[in-house]
């Protein structure tokens, strides 16, 4: 969510100058009421998680990612966005993208892998704290080039969730969880924590912007449609190929990095000849 210069939610001044019980919009609260039905469905998830309900487990959590996605853009829809909902949302991307999955995926298999799993779990958790306040400092740099507000720096939470849960979607069409697949499960876990913390460039899809080309809106429809079809028809099927379709993604999403990179190396070089020309002229 956007920071305004004063919020509503929570402005000691304000709350000082105006009476108690001065009404506040509903447009300031609505985005908050969703991140927090988004953390009540993450913790629904661990719970059903241990009372073994996987399948209603996994879907909670992915509930949750849907609600804590779609609040800040609620928020900057109904131009209702405030600093607490900003604090509020980061919070809870902690419990929705890192715990909840975490501890859904270690009851349903990594247990099994006894510490091994235990620890795997650990470090997926902080490696999502680390990267989601790596993403919050980031937003404040200034001076960066406009094409690297196309790329998140390291797999982004939500993704890293959907990532993550991917041995749970495997067993659910029919890969029994054993003791050696919970180690392996695990190590895959440290991948996925390691992809969140690192470097790697992937593509956030703002390069998509927010308006889209006539002749691609009718084939985007129906692409979502058919894409949703298939989620509620073959819901593990699809999120497997998801999941696997978002890995193959990022060798192209490297190349277009080293590609702008590239190109901004070229107009530097090129600028710095040019002003080393001028100088010997006018020597």
């Amino acid at each position: 969510m956007s920071e305004p210069e004063n919020d509503p939610l929570f402005d000691e001044k304000r709350q000082v100058q105006e009476p108690t019980g001065s009404r506040i919009p509903m447009r300031y609260l609505i985005p908050n009421v969703i991140t927090v039905l988004a953390i009540c469905a993450g913790l629904t998830g661990i719970r059903l998680a241990f009372e073994n309900r996987f399948e209603l487990a996994v879907s909670m959590v992915l509930l949750a990612a849907f609600l804590d996605g779609i609040d800040g853009r609620i928020a900057r829809m109904m131009k209702g966005s405030t600093k607490f909902g900003a604090q509020m949302d980061s919070l809870a991307d902690i419990v929705n993208f890192g715990v909840a999955p975490a501890l859904v995926l270690y009851a349903y298999m990594l247990d099994q892998a006894r510490s091994f799993g235990w620890i795997a779990a650990l470090l997926y958790c902080i490696a999502c704290c680390l990267r989601l306040a790596r993403f919050n400092v980031m937003l404040d740099v200034v001076g960066k080039p406009a094409w690297q507000n196309n790329f998140f720096t390291g797999v982004p939470a939500p993704a890293g969730a959907m990532l993550v849960m991917l041995p749970v979607y495997l067993g659910f069409l029919g890969l029994a969880p054993t003791r050696p697949l919970a180690f392996a499960a695990a190590a895959y876990t440290v991948g996925v924590a390691v992809l969140m913390i690192s470097r790697l460039p992937v593509f956030s899809g703002k390069a998509a912007g927010t308006r889209l080309r006539s002749d691609w809106v009718m084939p985007s429809f129906l692409f979502i449609v058919v894409y949703v079809a298939f989620l509620m028809s073959y819901t593990w099927e699809t999120l497997t190929l998801t999941t696997i379709a978002f890995f193959l993604t990022f060798p192209f999403s490297a190349r277009a990095w080293k590609r702008h990179e590239a190109a901004d190396a070229a107009v530097a070089n090129a600028l710095a000849t040019s002003t080393d020309e001028s100088s010997s002229s006018v020597r």
